[in-house]
This record gives structure tokens, sequence and C-alpha cells, in this order.
């Protein structure tokens, strides 16, 4: 009994833990790091509002894919023939009022650390806050989705770059240095980079259900260019503050990830099969995190951006 009781919980919990997609919380945690990285470059480091803001912003990310998980199974987009790995809704593994209470909470959870920094940084972190639960809620919720628009990647774009980025360093120093915002731009190309490897994995299915997705929009080849120039561009604007005389040429330190780039580019390039889109998927999470934690070592031994 009690082995069977065991095994019963390892499966729910392998369950919740499909349902919270962890190949995407690397798109949570680098912004973070490279948030704080330019904070502690100015010998500025608040560990518990680090910690907040690490957390709420991988609550948000659960929390968005929880919805989406809900939403989608709903409008009838998560079919049997997609290739994606099983959405524990649509695949019948876990209740929709189960999903739907586990998306509240997460995001009730984010909205806890919320109130920490607002706390120590003050109420431009609420709209902050406010704006992003609200983003994960519409990407497939709502009565007008937008992730159902073709807009998924734009607003990853603003919300896991130029938003995570710019109120991670904020929190710490209260300040908006334009430093902050060119680091975000390469940030959130990767982030958004991700999403565009989700969508054409998912491209025909999306279709037949009518999520216009961006993929859906431009179709396969020209979003396979969209993904490599995304990539391309991220590394060619990472370096931009020491090139403007603004910090020190360790930001070339992400260059190290190359090497990491050029095997998911070629397999988003040439492949459609499921198995290769979801390596690539991972892989691209983790070149993101890989970029990010070179580009946060490489800002702290620039010495962080000149006062």
């Amino acid at each position: 009994m009690a082995t069977s009781a065991r095994d019963e919980a390892s499966a729910t919990a392998r369950i919740w833990l499909m349902a919270a997609r962890p190949r995407t919380l690397p798109a949570a945690v680098a912004p973070v790091l490279v948030g704080t990285a330019l904070a502690l470059g100015d010998g500025t480091f608040k560990a518990l509002a680090f910690a907040a803001a690490l957390l709420g912003a991988l609550f948000i990310q659960v929390g968005t894919n929880l919805s989406n998980d809900y939403s989608d199974a709903r409008r009838g987009a998560d079919t049997e023939d997609r290739l994606g790995p099983v959405r524990v809704t649509a695949g019948g593994l876990v209740p929709p009022r189960q999903v739907l209470y586990a998306t509240y909470l997460t995001f009730g959870l984010a909205v806890l650390c919320g109130v920490y920094l607002i706390i120590v940084a003050g109420p431009l972190l609420l709209a902050i806050g406010a704006a992003s639960i609200l983003a994960g809620i519409l990407y497939t919720g709502g009565p007008r989705p937008y992730g159902y628009e073709g807009l998924g990647e734009l607003f990853v774009f603003l919300f896991f770059g130029l938003v995570a980025v710019t109120g991670s360093y904020y929190v710490q120093v209260q300040q908006f240095p334009w430093q902050a915002f060119v680091e975000a731009v390469p940030v959130g190309l990767l982030a958004s980079a991700i999403l565009v490897v989700n969508n054409v994995r998912d491209l025909d299915t999306d279709r037949r259900a009518g999520k216009r997705t961006l993929a859906v929009r431009l179709g396969r080849e020209r979003t396979r260019v969209l993904y490599a120039a995304m990539v391309v561009v991220a590394f060619l604007v990472a370096p931009l503050p020491w090139l403007l005389g603004s910090m020190q040429a360790w930001l070339l330190l992400c260059w190290l990830a190359i090497p990491l780039a050029v095997p998911v580019i070629r397999t988003v390039r040439s492949r459609a099969d499921g198995p290769s889109l979801n390596g690539a998927l991972a892989g691209t999470g983790m070149l993101q995190l890989a970029f990010c934690a070179l580009l946060s070592a490489g800002i702290l031994a620039s010495g962080g951006i000149p006062r």
C-alpha cells in the first residue's frame, strides 16, 4: 500500500512537472540574472529582492504555461496529432478545473513576491507585475488571445526581455539606465526564439485549429529565417555598450555560447519532425541560459554601468 501511494504521488508530480513545462523556465531565469548582474556591477545587491524577482518570474512563467494549457484545451488547439509533448488538460491527465486552480495559485504566489518588491522598490513594481500577469493570462485566454493573432513573440520579447531585465535592475537600484535596455534586447530575442521553435513545430496543427501564430502567418520557411535572424542579432547587440564606449570588451564573453547556437539553428532550418524540434526547443532554452550567464559574467568583469 505504501509503495503504491508513493508511486501514485510520483506519477502525479511528473504530470504537474510536465504541465509546468520546465524547458521554458530558462526564459524566466535568464533576464533576472542579467538585470541583477548590471546592479551588482554598480556595487548594489539586495539578496531578498533578487530572490523575490527570480521566484516571481518563475511563478509568472509557470502560471502562463498552465493558463495556456487550460485555454488551448478549451479552444481545441491541443489535438492528438500535435508534435509536442502531451498537454495535461487536453490529454485528460488532469481535470480542467484543477489546472485552472493551479493557475490561480501560481499567479497568487507571483503576487506575493510582487508585494515584497513593491515594498522595497516602490509602486512602479505594481504596474509591472500586474501587466506581466495579465499578459500571461491573455496569451491564450480571454475573448481575443493575442497568441492566436501572431503577437506572442512580441509580448515575450517585451515581458521576458525589456521588462524583466530592466525590472530586475530597478528593484536593486531604482533607475533605468540605457545600457539595461540595450542588454535586454538580446535576452528578449532569445526568449522569443524559444516560442518561435514551439510555433514552427506546431504550425500544421495550429493552422487547422485556427490558431494564427506568427509561424502560421509567415509560413515555415520564413519563420525559420526569422529564428536564425533573432539568434544572430542577439549575439550582435550584446556588445553594443562596449562599442559605444560605455562598458568593456568583457561583454563579448557571451559569444562563447555561439557553439550552442549553431546546431539549433541548423535543426530548426532543416527538420520538421517533433522529436528534433522538441530537442531544438530545449536547446534554445539552454542557449539562452548559457548566453545570459556568460553575458552576466561579462557585465560583472566590466565593472557594471559607469556612473
